[in-house]
């Protein structure tokens, strides 16, 4: 073989690129799956936060870590997650991974009225506002008036721009999200250059 190769050293700079082009591909799809992925923001349901056609991080090693220890990722209050659309139809073009902010959890009561968005639990049986805690404010009062408690294994997401039908969340149409179907917890914009920050 090593004589062949000095015979032919073309055929050895082919193979020579072809293992680095099959390494590149296997190091890249473990990245995606274990470690982090990236993702477009389309649309503007979480302006002010993020707006169309940014570039975003997602931290799948959060994720990862918990499948290992065989336990189901729950991400926290008020985090931006990004999940796998739980109505995603490819034939009505609907879109398959969506940017939001984590509202509620199982077992929690969640009512939007006169504009504010109210959680109920047992640490707050009269209810708190968990726009109140979120260092980025939503843009807009909630709209719509609605009741709902969180089912077994769901979460509750919102867009942060809550005005009219910009987004398309726990509040209108999307319904509750399996926790399943969570890729894991924004950690980085990376694109435009001009507005990267962490989360």
């Amino acid at each position: 073989m090593k004589e062949y190769f000095s015979r032919y050293p073309i055929v050895k700079d082919v193979v020579a690129v072809a293992i680095f082009a099959i390494f590149v591909a296997v190091g890249t799809i473990f990245v995606n799956a274990f470690l982090f992925r990236s993702y477009t923001v389309q649309g503007p349901s979480m302006e002010p936060t993020f707006h169309t056609d940014d570039r975003v991080l997602v931290n799948r090693l959060a994720v990862t870590i918990d499948q290992l220890q065989n336990k189901r990722f729950k991400p926290q209050r008020g985090q931006v997650i990004v999940f796998r659309n739980p109505r995603y139809d490819s034939v009505n073009d609907r879109v398959e991974y969506i940017v939001k902010r984590v509202i509620a959890f199982e077992g929690e009561r969640v009512t939007v009225k006169d504009g504010v968005l109210t959680v109920y639990n047992a640490e707050h049986p009269e209810g708190f506002h968990p726009d109140d805690t979120f260092p980025d404010k939503p843009g807009s009062p909630s709209s719509g008036n609605s009741d709902v408690t969180v089912g077994k294994d769901m979460i509750y997401v919102a867009g942060d721009h809550r005005q009219d039908n910009y987004s398309y969340d726990s509040r209108n149409g999307l319904g509750q999200v399996p926790l399943f179907d969570v890729m894991g917890p924004v950690f980085l914009r990376i694109l435009p250059l001009t507005s990267v920050r962490g989360f």
